[in-house]
C-alpha cells in the first residue's frame, strides 16, 4: 500500500502471489496423480492400503465429495490456471492493499458466516451477517480459495469446463474458464470482463506455463476424467 507507482507495486504484487500459486498446483497435482494412481488400481480390482483408504477419506471430506466416489473427486482435484489466481487476487485484494488483505491475509475476498473471526465490510448492507474470512498466511488464503474453486457448488461451470478442456487434450488457460466465475462476484458480468482486462493487459496468459522447478507438474501425466 506504500507503493505509490502502479507498475512497481503491480510487480510486487506479482512477484508476492505467483510462488505461493504454484506452490499450491503443486500441491494439488501431487495429489491428483496420487488419486489417479488408486482409482486405477481400485478399477482393476486390486486391493488398496489402508493408509491409502484412509487418505482417501480424508481428500473426499477436504473436496465435499461422497466417500468412493473416485470419479467425481478426480474432477475436483485439478489445478487454477495462474493468470487467472492472479487476476482474481488483485482485484479482490487492490494489488494487496485492501483492508482484508492487509489485517487478514485475505487476498481472494472469500465470505465466512462463522460468528467467530473474519473481517466486517466498512459497507456490509444493514441485515446481512457475512464477513471476509481471515487467514494465518497469504499461502493459507490461497490454497482455500483453490478448495473453493474446487469444491463449492458456485463454480460447477468452472470445473465443467475445466474437464472438457482436459478431455479435449487442451492446456487449461485462464482466459477459457474465466467466463465460468460469473458467481464469484455480486458483480456478474461486469466483474468477468474486470478479470479479463487485468489478464490481458498485464500479460497473465503467459504465466500459465509457470513452474516453481524445471520438473513438469504430476498433474500433467495424469489422463483427463
Amino acid at each position: 500500500a506504500d507503493l505509490r507507482e502502479t507498475d512497481k507495486r503491480k510487480d510486487v504484487f506479482f512477484r508476492a502471489v505467483l510462488p505461493l500459486v504454484l506452490q499450491i498446483n503443486e500441491e494439488i497435482a501431487a495429489d491428483r496423480q496420487r488419486l489417479w494412481r488408486l482409482y486405477e488400481r481400485i478399477k482393476r480390482g486390486h486391493k488398496v492400503a489402508a493408509v491409502d483408504r484412509l487418505w482417501l477419506i480424508v481428500l473426499a471430506e477436504h473436496y465435499k465429495v461422497e466417500r468412493g466416489d473416485l470419479a467425481t473427486l478426480l474432477r475436483r482435484v485439478d489445478v487454477v490456471p495462474p493468470s487467472l489466481a492472479l487476476a482474481q487476487a488483485a482485484e479482490e485484494s487492490g494489488w494487496g492493499t485492501s483492508r482484508f488483505s492487509r489485517l487478514g491475509n485475505a487476498i481472494f475476498g472469500e465470505w465466512t458466516f462463522n460468528d467467530e473471526g473474519g473481517l466486517v465490510p466498512n459497507k456490509r448492507e444493514e441485515g446481512k451477517r457475512h464477513k471476509v474470512k481471515a487467514f494465518k498466511s497469504l499461502l493459507h488464503s490461497v490454497r482455500a480459495y483453490a478448495r473453493n474453486l474446487n469444491s463449492h457448488r458456485a463454480y460447477r461451470e468452472f470445473r465443467k469446463r475445466r474437464i472438457a478442456l482436459r478431455q479435449d487434450g487442451l492446456p487449461l488457460r485462464g482466459r477459457k474458464l474465466v467466463d465460468t466465475l460469473l458467481r464469484y462476484s455480486e458483480r456478474g458480468e461486469e466483474y468477468v470482463k474486470t478479470l479479463r482486462s487485468i489478464m490481458v493487459v498485464n500479460k497473465l496468459g503467459r504465466l500459465d506455463e509457470a513452474q516453481l522447478s524445471r520438473g513438469a507438474h504430476a498433474e500433467r501425466d495424469a489422463p483427463a476424467i
